[in-house]
C-alpha cells in the first residue's frame, strides 16, 4: 500500500481519511477492475485504526460503486458503471454513451408489426390491436451486453422504418432528422427488479441478478404520445442520475418528469 498515514490530528474522521487514501491508491497505481486490494485485517495493521473504521471505509467506497466486496473472497476494484441522464433528460441511450467517448452497438432481436395490447395502447392512445412498430434490441456498451430494450411506436409515424439498419444507428435521431418526429418531452420511471432466466442469459448474468428497470413514453411537441419503451439495464453496470432543484411555493409529489 502507499506511504500516506492516518493524520491522528485532523479534524477529518479517520475512516474518511482512509477512504481518500484507498482512493489514492487506486488511482495512482492505476489499478484495473478485479484487481484486489488488501484484506481488512492488513488495512488495520497498515493504517493503525480499528476494524470499525475499516468497515466503515469500504462501506462507503462500495455504496459508491468503487470496490465490491465478496464474502469468502476479499475486495475488488469493481467495474465502472454508466452514469446515465436517461431520468431527467430526453435523451436515448446512443447519445448518453457516445457523449462519454464509449461505442455503442445493437443486435436487433424483433423489427415488425404487431397488434398494440391494452398497456401500450393505452400509452400511445390507440385503439387496442392497432398496429404498432415493435423494436426489441439487445444492446452492448463497448463489447459488453448492458440493457435489452422493448420500443413501441405508432405504425403510421414513420413509414419504412422497417427497413432501416439499427445496428449502429440512434432511433432517435432517426426519427428528427429522416422523419421530422421530435421528441420535446417524456414521462420516465425507474424500477428496481431482478432478472429471470431469459433476461439473465441475454445480460451475461446470472439468473436473479439485480437489473433496473426504466419505463417511458415521449410525446410531440403537440403533447401526442409517440414512443413507448421498457428498458431492462444490469444493475452492476448502470446507475441513473438525477439532478435536483427546491423552488419556493406550495410542496407537491416526489415524480420524476423529463421536459
Amino acid at each position: 500500500m502507499s506511504s500516506a498515514a492516518i493524520d491522528r490530528s485532523s479534524p477529518l474522521p479517520f475512516y474518511h481519511q482512509l477512504k481518500q487514501i484507498l482512493l489514492d491508491e487506486i488511482s495512482g497505481r492505476a489499478l484495473r477492475p478485479g484487481d484486489r486490494l488488501p484484506g481488512d485485517h492488513d488495512l488495520c495493521q497498515a493504517y493503525g485504526v480499528s476494524r470499525t473504521v475499516v468497515r466503515q471505509a469500504l462501506s462507503e467506497l462500495e455504496y459508491e460503486g468503487v470496490i465490491d466486496r465478496v464474502k469468502g473472497r476479499g475486495t475488488f476494484v469493481a467495474q465502472p458503471k454508466t452514469s446515465e441522464g436517461l431520468v431527467q433528460s430526453l435523451t436515448g441511450l446512443d447519445e448518453d454513451v457516445r457523449a462519454r467517448g464509449g461505442r455503442l452497438r445493437s443486435e436487433v432481436r424483433k423489427l415488425e408489426i404487431v397488434p398494440a395490447d391494452a398497456q401500450v395502447a393505452s400509452e400511445l392512445r390507440l385503439e387496442i390491436g392497432a398496429p404498432v412498430v415493435l423494436l426489441e434490441r439487445l444492446r452492448f456498451v463497448d463489447g459488453e451486453p448492458w440493457v435489452l430494450t422493448v420500443t413501441h411506436l405508432p405504425a403510421d409515424l414513420a413509414p419504412g422504418l422497417l427497413d432501416e439498419d439499427f445496428t449502429d444507428q440512434s432511433l432517435y435521431a432517426l426519427l428528427e432528422n429522416k422523419y421530422g418526429v421530435r421528441l420535446v418531452r417524456g414521462r420516465r420511471s425507474v424500477e428496481a427488479a431482478v432478472a429471470g432466466t431469459g433476461l439473465a442469459r441475454s445480460l451475461g448474468i446470472k439468473p436473479g441478478g439485480p437489473v433496473l428497470v426504466l419505463r417511458s413514453v415521449s410525446f410531440t411537441d403537440g403533447m401526442a404520445p409517440i414512443e413507448s419503451f421498457v428498458a431492462f439495464h444490469r444493475g452492476d453496470r448502470s446507475r441513473f442520475e438525477v439532478e435536483l432543484d427546491r423552488h419556493a411555493g406550495a410542496a407537491r409529489p416526489l415524480m420524476i418528469v423529463t421536459r
